[in-house]
């Protein structure tokens, strides 16, 4: 698929109308203690994602591409958990990694399938639903993040960097982009060569996720309890 073809277009468009209609539908929930929309969404995300790597693992495989290794492969587990039991680090993984990873799928698609195939619907559905996910969770059900919580999202990711390093050395891969940058283009260009990059999108990526957990650290408001 061609970056800000029609099509990407199209998905974009189908991102932005979408989210006032969830924060809604999170903010619904929270006053009235009704789960069906976070819920719905929560069984949502597996459906689409089970089944397109299941076909992934039998039908199209591909070593380099079809484990699930990328990071977008955990936030849809974080997201799912985080609407069905409103878990604090599963809350802010989905919110961290949403915002700032999931949506550079969104921006930047590393897709070669287009409109009308089944994987580009499937590609489409899984990175929306994370992102709207986040964006109930913390705007709708606010579940916000925690300086802890942000401690802890980043160990988690830090750990799947080493994990996911480890298998593209071995494996000959390049899960993550850790090894080389994405061959239509993103934003890592503007980064630097490898590993230069790398370090550069750690750093950054801490520091937008800092300033993601401040506003809502600035004062003694208190909090909606969620679970640990």
């Amino acid at each position: 698929m061609e970056p800000y073809s029609a099509s990407h277009l199209a998905a974009i468009a189908v991102f932005v109308v979408g989210v006032v209609p969830v924060v809604l539908l999170g903010r619904r929930e929270r006053r009235t203690g009704h789960r069906t929309a976070s819920r719905v969404m929560a069984v949502a995300i597996p459906v689409v994602f089970v089944p397109t790597q299941i076909v992934d693992l039998t039908t199209n495989f591909e070593l380099r591409v079809s484990l699930p290794l990328h990071l977008c492969d955990l936030a849809w587990v974080a997201a799912s958990v985080a609407l069905w039991t409103q878990n604090r680090l599963a809350c802010a993984l989905t919110y961290f990694w949403g915002l700032v990873l999931t949506t550079q799928g969104i921006a930047t698609p590393s897709l070669g399938e287009d409109f009308p195939e089944l994987r580009y619907f499937a590609y489409w559905a899984l990175h929306l639903l994370i992102v709207w996910a986040a964006v109930l969770v913390v705007w709708g059900l606010r579940v916000t993040p925690s300086w802890r919580d942000y401690r802890e999202a980043l160990l988690v990711t830090l750990g799947w960097v080493v994990v996911a390093y480890a298998f593209n050395l071995v494996a000959d891969t390049n899960y993550g982009y850790l090894i080389e940058k994405p061959r239509n283009g993103s934003v890592l260009d503007l980064l630097g060569p490898w590993p230069i990059y790398v370090i550069a999108e750690i750093a950054i990526v801490a520091a937008i996720w800092a300033l993601l957990t401040w506003p809502w650290n600035r004062t003694s408001a208190p909090r909606i309890p969620a679970a640990r």
